[in-house]
């Protein structure tokens, strides 16, 4: 999940560290520019957009899969055969998925910042001079935490929530689709729960 999302990541993370540093160094000035990036691209864009990717692109295969092995009755055959589902198949998603999102997370992060910065600094001729000093300054290691955090809180939701939706008993192949909307929904949800949760704790 990790290594495959990231011709995705890096992208979006580009595209959304350019266009916040242009943005806010017209409206806000030098001064700020610096805090303001800590506190969208750290705090709450960064965990939430890899979030969202992940749950476009893994979660909802994940979803896919379990359904067409319970449709199949793969499940069951495992069962039959003495072998614990839970273990075999749920956990290694479960930790895989959690695993990915924390390190996509970091990624997008520094390529949002440094990769946007990089952009804005060769194409514009907009003032960004003291731009990592104040990066510096504004990032504490409360920020870091906060978005390791909120990527391990991210990954749990989303594997028992697709894992939930897939695995419940289904007896039609049409059922599928459904299963994966309502998970991806319901993913989607969940990390914007959390994301407010954790953000309230630590910094209200």
């Amino acid at each position: 999940t990790a290594v495959q999302a990231l011709p995705v990541i890096i992208p979006v993370a580009l595209i959304t560290g350019s266009m916040l540093i242009v943005q806010f160094s017209q409206l806000s000035g030098q001064v700020d520019l610096g805090k303001l990036l800590v506190v969208l691209v750290l705090r709450e864009i960064g965990p939430l957009i890899t979030a969202i990717i992940v749950i476009l692109r893994s979660a909802t295969a994940v979803t896919i899969e379990m359904s067409y092995m319970c449709v199949l009755h793969e499940i069951d055959a495992l069962e039959m055969a003495g072998i614990d589902p839970l273990h075999t198949v749920c956990f290694p998603r479960l930790v895989g998925i959690t695993t990915a999102i924390v390190s996509l997370i970091l990624v997008f992060d520094l390529v949002a910042i440094i990769g946007g910065y990089a952009i804005v600094k060769g194409t514009t001729i907009l003032p960004v001079e003291g731009f990592f000093q104040q990066i510096a300054k504004g990032v504490v290691g409360t920020d870091i935490a906060v978005g390791i955090l909120k990527g391990a809180f991210f990954g749990v939701t989303i594997t028992v929530t697709c894992l939930y939706h897939g695995l419940a008993r289904k007896n039609q192949i049409t059922q599928v689709p459904v299963a994966t909307s309502r998970a991806a929904v319901d993913c989607f949800f969940y990390c914007l729960v959390i994301n407010i949760f954790i953000s309230f704790i630590f910094y209200v």
